[in-house]
């Protein structure tokens, strides 16, 4: 998959587009299953401040439908246009235009905290269960909500459509298919910004841990005594501080982006130490994560924006809206070290070789400590992002 995506990518997002499109179509003529503003349930539940939590929270199907009917069915030409490699001078401007702006739209703009609450409590959830401590009367079905889950899937469509533009952006410009290079590299903003952004990544998500962890240690942290102590109950702080420890674990994971020991495995590790970790292991959830935190950002932003901040609620809402930093940061780092790892490329020949590991943790290749990448070739890159 890693040397063919490039390939197939636009179809499948063509296929889901269409697919999409179909729904809008079902939902403008009246069908049942109308996943946003007045279908969903969770935001109907508080119908004042359902455009708080999503930009659809008001929206209906007789005028929602049709929109997606349009905008799907439309991505599904741009998306078959775009795989293959239709290169026009109108087309080189507009198909990844709209490309990109899909792909935004999908993974922050119609998004809420939901679906980093579905990935975030799935672990904590397994393991709840397994350990016999999650709070009596939640399960699964409380979790795998059908509007949570179109949310997910519709987030999993914009990191497609954000694929199908590297994918054409790489065959217009006769790109390798597979690294991404066309020629001779030149230190970016991404690889001069990489080490800090890591930092950054590191710190940002601490200040929310911290009042998660306060809560379930008994400081309400200006809340209401009446409602903390109702969430005490209801076990909701003992929850929040199960996802603050993940939050935690992330921030030291995310360390391994600059560090020796996210390039190979420690000695401790039986059976992998001293080899080389494969960088999707970290590039893959680095980048789900930061789009799933920066999507969850931007609704609490509006609630900030729009309810402003008390002494009873800032623990709530601010520090979740630090989380576009988090997120924004975390892509950068992500990215430096991608690029930092990508290596020599069998298929174009650009690029360095990384030194060979051995079982005792042997050196590292150049460039891993976040330095420049070694030139080669003669002509200035054309990188992708």
């Amino acid at each position: 998959m890693r040397r063919t995506w490039t390939a197939w990518i636009g179809y499948v997002m063509a296929a889901w587009s269409a697919a999409y499109g179909a729904l809008g179509v079902w939902w403008a003529f009246g069908g049942s299953g109308f996943p946003f503003g007045t279908g969903d349930p969770e935001l109907m539940a508080e119908p004042g401040a359902a455009v708080k939590v999503s930009l659809l929270g008001q929206a209906t199907p007789d005028v929602a439908g049709p929109v997606i009917a349009a905008i799907g069915l439309t991505g599904a030409v741009v998306a078959i246009l775009m795989a293959r490699g239709v290169a026009g001078r109108w087309a080189r401007g507009l198909l990844p235009a709209y490309a990109w702006l899909l792909a935004i739209l999908l993974t922050i703009g119609i998004q809420d905290y939901r679906t980093l609450i579905v990935v975030a409590y799935t672990p904590i959830l397994a393991i709840g269960k397994l350990l016999g401590v999650w709070p009596d009367g939640s399960g699964w079905s409380d979790l795998y909500l059908v509007p949570r889950m179109n949310l997910l899937i519709c987030l999993l469509a914009g990191i497609g459509w954000a694929l199908t533009a590297v994918a054409y952006r790489r065959r217009v410009t006769d790109s390798c298919r597979i690294c991404g290079r066309a020629g001779a590299e030149k230190r970016s903003f991404v690889d001069r910004w990489g080490r800090r952004a890591t930092w950054i990544a590191v710190a940002a998500p601490l200040v929310y841990c911290a009042t998660r962890w306060a809560w379930a240690l008994g400081f309400s942290l200006g809340m209401d005594p009446d409602a903390y102590q109702e969430g005490k109950d209801e076990g909701l702080w003992v929850a929040g501080a199960a996802l603050a420890s993940f939050g935690i674990i992330g921030a030291v994971l995310t360390l391994g982006l600059i560090q020796r020991w996210g390039e190979v495995f420690p000695r401790w590790m039986i059976g992998l130490g001293g080899r080389r970790v494969p960088p999707m292991l970290a590039v893959v959830p680095a980048m789900l994560v930061s789009v799933l935190v920066t999507a969850a950002s931007f609704m609490y932003l509006r609630i900030v924006l729009i309810d402003g901040i008390t002494p009873e609620t800032w623990a709530f809402n601010l520090p979740e809206v630090f989380f576009s930093v988090w997120g924004a940061a975390l892509f950068v780092s992500a990215l430096a070290y991608r690029r930092r790892r990508r290596g020599l490329c069998e298929a174009c020949g650009l690029g360095v070789a990384e030194a060979p590991s051995d079982r005792h943790g042997g050196a590292l290749d150049a460039g891993s400590a976040g330095g420049p990448a070694p030139r080669i070739g003669s002509h200035p890159s054309t990188i992708d992002a």
